[in-house]
């Protein structure tokens, strides 16, 4: 029998020896540093040394082998609005102003009727939603065959979906119309459409062989909410309840993403059925395991210290992060505020060491 993956027991609260990582990962330059092999020159050979070196990290392993040109420092793109990211280029962080140009055109808007996003780039999962088979078809093709309909026993296989709710409005219509739109009862159609779409997806996802959902939606920024309590209460929170519902009636557990500073909406989110919160280091994590031991938790390491490169602060933090997961059954090590490409190498070499030399309950 295989040994439980650690991920698969910090996520369930039963509190591994070893507590597991989780990190968000674009940084080539520490994937050559750490592995004496240019990333650049060699990228599968790069990350096949990196896993052999940091097993913890579970990368994947890209199939190509031909080199990949280095992005200078200044990749920017000023008609796509996208930045460096990791080996190539972010995707454009404006949303909706092909399609929406003024309120009316939100409140004429069908998401239903529109079913088909594919030519909807900026909502992220552009998918066909017009049936719960036709999204079933597509989620099932990322995952082995020879697995059938049940996930590999004590397995962190996992399926993810960016859109959860409060998303959907975000992307589709782009932030400026969405805040203009969000309050006039007009609105409250479109986000049942949305809901109506969700319905498909996560019914679809709960016929999935996997043991976890990770569903995205950023609800907070870093100074915490977006929307007021009770617009969330109203059109966020109980299609949340209703949804997560769906997967766990299947066996599966939720792991909630969100960026920002999640405190305001962290027990609404737990009190929805979620497993596992996964957000950023702007979130307060010791107050969330004081009150929930048994959920767990991740996101609480800090890409700024990281990128002071003290070696004095990095253990500091090391130090607080395990100390949170003793507070908790339930913790993986995870730099929330992502690792992008341009963190010290030597910073992140220094993070992962001390988290092997202290990260255990």
């Amino acid at each position: 029998m295989l040994t439980p993956d650690h991920r698969y027991l910090a996520v369930l609260g039963k509190a591994p020896e070893k507590i597991p990582h989780f990190e968000h990962w674009s940084c080539p330059d520490a994937e050559s540093y750490l592995t004496g092999i240019d990333y650049y020159q060699h990228p599968r050979l790069c990350r096949l040394k990196l896993r052999e070196l940091y097993p913890e990290l579970n990368l994947p392993i890209p199939q190509a082998v031909d080199s990949i040109v280095k992005p200078t420092e200044d990749n920017s793109s000023g008609n796509n609005h996208t930045v460096r990211w990791g080996d190539g280029q972010s995707w454009s962080w404006e949303h909706g102003e092909t399609h929406f140009k003024t309120p009316e055109d939100v409140f004429a808007f069908s998401p239903l009727e529109k079913a088909d996003f594919t030519d909807m780039p900026g909502v992220i999962m552009n998918y066909d939603f017009s049936s719960e088979e036709i999204l079933y078809q597509r989620f099932r093709a990322e995952y082995p065959k020879e697995w059938g309909d049940t996930a590999p026993q004590d397995s962190f296989s996992i399926a993810e979906f960016y859109n959860t709710m409060f998303m959907w409005p975000l992307l589709t219509f782009g932030w400026e119309l969405f805040l203009e739109c969000c309050l006039d009862n007009r609105f409250g159609r479109v986000m049942e459409e949305f809901a109506e779409i969700n319905r498909r997806v996560f019914r679809a996802i709960a016929r999935l062989p996997v043991n976890f959902v990770s569903c995205h939606d950023d609800i907070v920024n870093t100074r915490g909410p977006v929307c007021s309590p009770s617009w969330m209460r109203r059109y966020i929170f109980p299609y949340y309840e209703e949804f997560w519902s769906i997967l766990k009636a299947s066996g599966k557990e939720i792991i909630f993403v969100s960026d920002g500073c999640l405190d305001c909406y962290v027990d609404d989110v737990i009190s929805c059925g979620v497993r596992a919160i996964m957000t950023e280091p702007y979130t307060d994590f010791k107050a969330i395991a004081r009150r929930h031991p048994n959920i767990c938790i991740a996101g609480e390491g800090d890409n700024r210290i990281l990128t002071e490169n003290e070696p004095a602060r990095i253990r500091q933090m090391v130090e607080s992060m395990v100390e949170t997961a003793r507070m908790s059954a339930g913790y993986m090590m995870c730099i929330g505020n992502h690792i992008p490409w341009n963190i010290p190498p030597e910073a992140i070499k220094l993070y992962l060491e001390l988290s092997r030399e202290l990260a255990h309950y």
